[in-house]
């Protein structure tokens, strides 16, 4: 048994009792249908036709069904009910363990993909998925038992007949195994064809203001239907292949009744078979219908329902790029001295490096800024520390600890980070505050925002702290969404801080309020400054000038205008001096 088949079966385990509960319920079912063209059987050949005829056995035989229909409807409730709610807490861990993967998964993952994509593996792809655990096994029990039933009962009431309508089933199989595999391949390109479809509602929805202010719709509308026609064209193609499926075995179990009436027909002439007996042959090939129908349904929720499951394990299977090791650490009482030895850095192994032989020591507590042109490397330093990327050559220490010995979430723990891009969650700004610790009480939370400035404007508001931020803080000004994101930083208290172009999108007037929001936060921590605008570094304790070469330029910023090397120039560009 492969892997992939070890973990589909794994998510049975915690649910064994209902499963086999479920099981029993489908089997008794299953076997109560096969009693009824016995029962008919029974009497139209023997107690309509007897010289002695009884109505008591009609009343006793009545009763005897109609007990046989109420256990039926009490086992079909059960399968029906309590086999969905398993399939549903099924649903649920898988739908947690993907999450959690996600979780795991380190941003040059994320970097590949489509936010759709993944949205519609954690979605669309478990919906099929768990109608196939559910209604798989119980399909395959229900069709084995009234089929193989079936086939001994009509063979013991006619063996030549039963051969020769069973004659029929190789060439269905074959029919059957041809077109799953062509129905599994248009499956794959549906689930595929939706994720695009999620991803670019995602794409428009997140960017809808910017759609808006240049007067795009018309364009991002014919952009949704070129997506949407490719999986209406996806869909037909599935179908072309369901439609071949259904009218073809349709036509087979036509066929093996036609095969019945007539050569039951000449059996009966021939003394071979009697009219009650052709009856209940035929009851037992309409009984032959229902478990062929549940294998068609079968069939499709397993071709569904394992493309979902393998485009779920091809996420599974991703291992994170960084992860903790087996003997790494928490790191505790943190003075804050950084070192970047030899560090080289490059997005995979065909790219270019983007970092080479950087070389750079921060000490406890010092203001360190980094400037340079698009594209030197400021920002891919900074995300170095925190591990969100992996140096590709070097190492890179925090007090003398290499930070691959640190376990992760200490790590990062330890170090926080205010970015150009504020992303504030749907929900209070209590919360989003909050984020930065959970169990901060609401008098920190007001603490940490009054540290930042964000105290006045949020008492301002009519509903204050309770103040819903709406979607990506789009209730919010620029200023006011950074100084939140400041405000988070306070209340985490990290002895490490990045700041990464915290002010190039604010105006003048809330860069001068967000500025001293970030120096009160730097004051006494190790901190790291990507800026765009110099005016907000000149008191920075030491300027770190980067080039696609690495750092050309070290000081202070006068240091740094003496010298009219590089920093010099940007600072003549951008004050036109």
């Amino acid at each position: 048994m492969s892997e992939r088949s070890k973990k589909f079966l794994s998510y049975y385990r915690p649910y064994l009792k209902l499963f086999l509960a479920d099981m029993f319920c489908a089997m008794i079912a299953a076997g109560i249908t096969l009693v009824f063209p016995m029962i008919i059987r029974y009497i139209t050949g023997t107690v309509l036709i007897a010289d002695n005829f009884e109505m008591g056995i009609i009343y006793k035989l009545g009763i005897f069904m109609v007990v046989l229909v109420i256990v039926e409807y009490l086992c079909n409730y059960f399968v029906a009910y309590q086999g969905h709610v398993m399939g549903v807490y099924m649903e649920r861990d898988l739908r947690n363990e993907l999450f959690q993967h996600y979780q795991k998964l380190s941003f040059s993952f994320y970097d590949e993909q489509k936010t759709g994509q993944l949205m519609s593996r954690l979605t669309n792809d478990l919906f099929s998925l768990t109608e196939l655990y559910h209604h798989g096994p119980e399909d395959i029990v229900i069709s084995f038992i009234k089929f193989f039933g079936a086939f001994i009962i009509l063979a013991t009431i006619n063996l030549k007949l039963t051969l020769i309508v069973f004659a029929f089933i190789p060439v269905m199989g074959a029919f059957i195994y041809y077109y799953n595999r062509k129905m599994k391949r248009a499956f794959k390109r549906n689930k595929q064809r939706v994720g695009d479809i999620n991803a670019r509602i995602e794409d428009n929805l997140s960017g809808i203001r910017v759609v808006k202010s240049f007067g795009n719709e018309s364009h991002e509308i014919i952009k949704f239907h070129d997506e949407n026609s490719r999986y209406v064209s996806s869909k037909k193609n599935s179908y072309f292949y369901m439609g071949k499926f259904h009218s073809g075995l349709g036509a087979f179990t036509s066929m093996v009744t036609v095969a019945a009436v007539f050569f039951g027909a000449i059996f009966i002439s021939n003394d071979g078979l009697n009219t009650a007996d052709l009856i209940a042959f035929l009851l037992y090939i309409n009984n032959l219908i229902d478990p062929v129908k549940k294998f068609i349904n079968f069939t499709e929720q397993f071709q569904d329902g394992i493309t979902g499951f393998e485009r779920f394990m091809e996420i599974l299977e991703i291992e994170p790029d960084i992860k903790d090791k087996k003997d790494t650490h928490n790191l505790l009482d943190v003075k804050g001295a950084i070192e970047y030895r030899h560090v080289g850095f490059r997005y995979n192994q065909k790219s270019d490096y983007v970092l080479k032989d950087i070389d750079l020591k921060v000490a406890p507590g010092e203001y360190i800024a980094l400037v340079g042109s698009s594209g030197a490397g400021k920002t891919t330093i900074c995300s170095l520390l925190p591990r969100f990327y992996e140096v590709s050559e070097g190492d890179i220490f925090i007090d003398g600890q290499n930070i691959k010995d640190i376990k992760l979430n200490s790590l990062r723990q330890n170090i926080g980070i205010v970015q150009q891009d504020v992303y504030l969650f749907a929900g209070t700004i209590l919360d989003n505050i909050r984020y930065g610790r959970f169990d901060a009480t609401d008098e920190e939370v007001i603490e940490a925002a009054k540290k930042a400035n964000a105290h006045d404007f949020i008492m301002e508001l009519p509903d204050g702290y309770d103040t819903d931020c709406g979607q990506r803080g789009v209730k919010l000004s620029g200023g006011q969404k950074q100084r939140l994101s400041i405000a988070r930083v306070f209340l985490k208290n990290p002895p490490i801080l990045i700041f990464d172009e915290a002010t190039s999108a604010l105006d003048n007037e809330s860069e001068h309020i967000v500025q001293q929001s970030l120096e009160s936060l730097a004051k006494n921590r190790t901190t790291l400054v990507i800026a765009h605008r110099l005016s907000t570094i000149k008191n920075a304790k030491r300027i770190c000038v980067l080039s696609t070469k690495g750092i050309e330029e070290e000081g202070t910023h006068d240091e740094l205008l003496a010298k009219n090397g590089q920093y010099a120039t940007f600072y003549k560009m951008q004050f036109n001096k």
